[in-house]
């Protein structure tokens, strides 16, 4: 690649990122469509969207196979991204976009349910596996490693042990638990400007 064409290139990862190549990727995870909206399984949707209420963006433009939108966040440049690849393949849209930016794994924040947590909880981690998410299972899969932060949103415990997994958490929140599920929302908006700025231990302690 000669210069001109780095130059281009570098214009054009300024041009995607409102004018900033971006430091950290944020994906929150989900399920697109209408019919998916308040289910359990799109916490991380929702999660985004607190994010665009409290930094004044949207996530409103189509690459990488996501919504992607861009923020500053704790006072450092990050794409925000909801992979519009349905669940299973969230780490495609999350790939592409670590490979266009050359962000490197740990600069990945990603953001998704968990069904071992009651709806108002939250859990911040470093790492870890995908503990049967299948989001978490692709990107994993997908982005080479297991080495990128997270912060789990409860979305309450399956009612009975023999209750269908995927019917449980394509299932929509109460009105009670929605609006707990919007408050640690909120919470975690704040987390996420602790981890940007290398604050993840402070995060973990202030918010788990």
């Amino acid at each position: 690649m000669d210069i001109f064409e780095k130059l281009r290139k570098l214009s054009a990862e300024r041009e995607d990122a409102g004018g900033t190549k971006p430091e950290f990727i944020i994906a929150g995870l989900g399920n697109p469509g209408i019919q998916y909206e308040g289910t359990r399984h799109n916490a991380g949707f929702i999660t985004v969207g607190a994010m665009e209420k409290k930094y004044g963006f949207s996530a409103d433009r189509h690459k990488f196979r996501a919504r992607v939108g861009n923020a500053r966040i704790g006072g450092k440049s990050c794409l925000v991204m909801m992979p519009e690849t349905f669940m299973n393949l969230s780490g495609e849209a999350v790939e592409q976009a670590m490979g266009f930016y050359k962000i490197p794994l740990e600069r990945v924040i990603v953001i998704f349910d968990d069904i071992s947590l009651e709806p108002g909880q939250m859990r911040i981690r470093r790492k870890g596996s995908a503990g049967g998410h299948n989001g978490i299972k692709s990107i994993i899969a997908c982005c080479g490693g297991e080495d990128f932060p997270r912060i789990k949103i409860g979305v309450g415990k399956k009612p009975r042990p023999d209750y269908d997994l995927a019917a449980w958490v394509l299932s929509k929140f109460s009105s009670e638990d929605m609006e707990k599920v919007e408050e640690t929302a909120a919470k975690a908006c704040e987390a996420l400007e602790l981890m940007v700025q290398g604050k993840t231990d402070q995060a973990m302690n202030k918010f788990n």
